[in-house]
């Protein structure tokens, strides 16, 4: 079938590209917010132990995750602008989205072999669903400029989150069938693992197949990319070359500074949030039974899935009515309220109220400060650069902000010290947009 070359701003070219949310959205529920933390979970209370043998030492299950998801973003943050670099300067950018997509789908399908006994392949497996999740969605951000006129931003890029909360949902009720009801897709106990582990093991290969699969209408669509003029000298260090021009043309563009500066911090806590809440609801609630944890975090996990569609469209449609900044600067306070809610969390129930609060401003956010830098960015061909730089911002929050997690939860022995942590982040973002200027 010949590539169809879509001219700017069509609406099978916007389709296509919000459609990878779809496609790759399935990765962030699945693997990270619903089955795969209650599997990490059960894998430890089954072993009836709270700490593992690795890198040369003992660690708890909670900081053990955090770390490792912390160094998977330090990964991200160097090799982003590597790819971005070549990619930018050769035209190819599209290529590595592939390559990218293809090693977190492979890595999603690995989990399946996830285990106490081979705990250092699970890691792998765990690390570089991270990385094919993160670097192929950072080019495929990059491709918003190119792809959509700035009116067209903010609309096609909620329509990109609402898409993926749809579509990873729709997985996930096959999943949960699958780990509630076992029998009924054929899957029995065996003597190494009950029918409810097996089931959520096949789930991890659910992802890993629909991610790949649906990425191809995306793929089919994108263009190549655009290739950079001039001649091609140092293409490897070339990306962190681009990274060093980007932050001097950010002493031209004081409202694109101040508003990645903000950025960061507020990203920073969002991020953490997204990837530790499971984690934080399967070991700080009171469930009751194995069965009621199973269930009521993943409950949870769909209500913010299906609640954060209305937010991001609510968030969309107030941008244009009160402004970007304005919005942003509304939901970080709202952040401020749900973190300090958060530390108080005991019940199921308590846990359901924030899970709903949670949707409403995750959506949003996210999909409110990529069309908001998307607009600030000068006018440039050069936008594999520029989202390199903005990704980067955001993996190194990242980074940060899970260290500093799990180093409260190693020496405090708790995550509900970590939620106020998270809101003073808010808070400092809520006043550092206030710095934003509203016009260049």
């Amino acid at each position: 079938m010949k590539l169809q070359i879509l001219p700017k701003g069509s609406k099978k070219l916007l389709n296509a590209w919000a459609f990878y949310d779809w496609a790759n959205s399935v990765y962030s529920l699945t693997i990270v917010s619903a089955i795969f933390p209650i599997f990490y979970g059960a894998l430890f209370r089954v072993a009836e132990i709270e700490k593992v043998s690795v890198f040369g030492g003992e660690i708890a299950r909670a900081p053990l995750i955090s770390y490792v998801t912390s160094a998977a973003f330090l990964f991200i943050a160097i090799v982003t602008p590597l790819v971005s670099g070549i990619a930018d300067y050769l035209g190819n950018k599209k290529i590595f989205m592939r390559f990218f997509c293809y090693l977190g789908g492979i890595s999603c399908i690995g989990l399946y072999w996830f285990s106490l006994d081979n705990i250092y392949l699970g890691i792998i497996c765990y690390f570089f669903g991270i990385v094919g999740f993160w670097v192929s969605f950072a080019i495929n951000n990059s491709y918003l400029p190119d792809i959509a006129y700035p009116e067209q931003q903010d609309d096609i890029s909620a329509k990109g989150f609402s898409m993926g909360y749809l579509g990873s949902v729709i997985l996930l009720l096959l999943n949960l069938a699958m780990v509630m009801s076992p029998d009924t897709f054929g899957i029995q106990d065996t003597k190494d693992a009950v029918a409810e582990i097996i089931a959520m093991k096949y789930s991890f290969v659910t992802v890993g197949i629909w991610w790949i699969l649906f990425s191809q209408y995306t793929f089919f669509y994108l263009p190549k990319g655009r290739k950079r003029e001039g001649k091609r000298e140092r293409v490897i260090l070339n990306g962190f070359r681009e990274l060093r021009g980007v932050w001097h043309q950010l002493e031209g563009e004081i409202r694109l500074k101040k508003y990645l500066i903000a950025f960061f911090v507020y990203s920073m806590a969002v991020q953490t949030v997204m990837l530790i809440a499971a984690y934080f609801g399967e070991e700080e609630i009171q469930w009751g039974s194995d069965e009621e944890r199973t269930t009521g975090l993943i409950v949870s996990i769909m209500v913010i899935q299906l609640v954060a569609i209305i937010g991001a469209t609510i968030t969309a449609k107030a941008s244009s009515k009160f402004g970007n900044i304005k919005t942003l600067m509304f939901i970080n306070m709202l952040w401020v309220i749900i973190c300090i809610y958060a530390y108080f969390l005991m019940t199921p129930m308590d846990f359901y109220i924030a899970a709903g609060c949670v949707g409403l401003v995750m959506g949003g956010i996210q999909a409110l400060s990529r069309s908001t830098y998307s607009k600030f960015i000068p006018e440039t061909t050069d936008t594999a650069s520029f989202f390199s730089f903005y990704d980067v911002a955001e993996k190194i929050g990242i980074v940060i902000g899970t260290f500093l997690y799990a180093a409260i939860i190693q020496y405090t022995g708790s995550m509900r010290d970590s939620t106020i942590f998270l809101g003073v982040f808010f808070l400092i973002g809520l006043f550092l947009l206030a710095r934003v200027p509203k016009k260049p």
